[in-house]
């Protein structure tokens, strides 16, 4: 009896979780091909914000990475459909902002950018949903391939 109880308490604490990994496996496939053909797969972020509360600014998700000089990297999102806004990256050297998906004059979002490094060193990445709104998402880092 006690081996069932054990087998019943596992299948309700795993499921979930494997529901959800399946789901973010999914997401990462469909994002790195949405990378394109001519960029490199290096690394994921994957992306799970609540909603911001009055007055409070949107919840972010910062990432550090080092890149190489002379490189060419693509930053990709795709946020899951049920999330409630859409899922934006900006790269920052130290405290400058030196690329987004989301091109503040049009309001517009892109799903990805292109970013020649000059300068090899720390570069942070942040994550966050328009509006301050909940969400999931998936960030790839990819190699752009020289021509």
């Amino acid at each position: 009896m006690k081996e069932f109880k054990f087998l019943i308490w596992l299948i309700f604490i795993m499921i979930p979780g494997f529901l959800y990994s399946q789901g973010n496996e999914e997401l990462l496939s469909q994002c790195i091909s949405t990378s394109g053909k001519d960029a490199t797969y290096l690394k994921d972020f994957s992306i799970s914000l609540p909603e911001a509360t009055n007055q409070q600014r949107p919840p972010v998700s910062k990432n550090s990475i080092i890149l190489r000089k002379n490189t060419t990297y693509r930053f990709t999102v795709c946020t899951e459909d049920n999330s409630k806004s859409e899922a934006i990256i900006q790269l920052y050297d130290t405290a400058r902002l030196i690329a987004s998906t989301l091109d503040k004059k049009t309001g517009k979002c892109y799903k990805s950018f292109n970013f020649h490094c000059s300068k090899t060193g720390p570069y942070n990445i942040f994550f966050y949903f328009k509006d301050g709104k909940k969400g999931n998402a998936i960030g790839i880092l990819s190699y752009v391939k020289k021509k």
